[in-house]
């Protein structure tokens, strides 16, 4: 595996042989995972770790992240799945959904967690409703994360629903980036999962009752498509990992890899 950034927790006694494998969202890395969900997974005896796709973080090849395609992310992620000793678990956020659900186009895993994911269907219809419905947020996150003059209201209206300090969403901002306007338009349009094609290991799709970027509603036509129920968390927003109650949905997601035998 070169020079792709993985953050790992490890476990004092591990008492789970599958690992979890994280994979970040768009204008986003490893780290977003590494202030709560790493921790709590190893506590709760997992081996945990995350993932920053090429042009993320610590990964190789930011100068060319313009270049780069979900299905460029999805060889990423086959590349750190196959360097770990057990085949890992997926947990995807947003566009990190969409890379593992094109991943599962190719290959199997023992399950799958969709965290406010990029529908199968793509991102065209969350784009058309925040243009018809907050044109102005839309505007000005595009600005903040595309390396413009920090917005870093429309940051918080975007990705958080429960208070949030300013020192805290200064610190997101400081360490979030552009993101690949290729994988974009695939997300959008060019390069959608085909479902029928996709293995179907056991999979969790959890969603946030005020995600103002994946709505809740588009949440559960995913879950729908893959023939489970959603379930929503009341009283956040799409960065669920990093609300003040990220908690819930962690603990959420343990109870189901223990129902599920791991």
């Amino acid at each position: 595996m070169a020079d792709l950034e993985l953050i790992s927790r490890m476990p004092e006694s591990s008492t789970h042989a599958t690992p979890l494998l994280f994979v970040h969202g768009a204008y986003a890395a490893a780290w977003c995972w590494q202030e709560h969900y790493l921790p709590y997974f190893a506590a709760q005896g997992f081996a945990a770790h995350a993932l920053s796709l090429s042009g993320h973080g610590g990964s190789r090849g930011r100068q060319y992240l313009d270049t780069y395609s979900i299905s460029h992310y999805v060889d990423d992620l086959r590349e750190v799945a196959a360097s770990l000793p057990v085949r890992p678990i997926l947990i995807g956020h947003s566009m990190g959904g969409m890379v593992v659900q094109k991943f599962l186009e190719h290959e199997n895993v023992p399950a799958v967690v969709l965290m406010a994911s990029v529908p199968p269907r793509g991102l065209m219809n969350a784009a058309l409703d925040m243009l018809l419905h907050r044109p102005g947020m839309l505007f000005d996150l595009n600005r903040t994360l595309g390396g413009g003059q920090p917005h870093l209201e429309a940051l918080r209206e975007a990705l958080f629903h429960q208070p949030i300090s300013d020192a805290m969403l200064k610190a997101c901002y400081m360490r979030m980036q552009p993101e690949s306007l290729r994988a974009i338009w695939d997300m959008s349009v060019f390069d959608l999962p085909s479902t029928s094609r996709m293995h179907r290991p056991p999979m969790l799709v959890l969603g946030a009752e005020h995600d103002r970027l994946i709505q809740a509603s588009q949440v559960e036509k995913t879950a729908e498509i893959y023939d489970v129920v959603a379930e929503i968390f009341p009283a956040m927003g799409h960065g669920m990992m990093l609300e003040a109650n990220w908690q819930d949905p962690a603990q959420r997601i343990r109870d189901w890899l223990i129902e599920q035998g791991f």
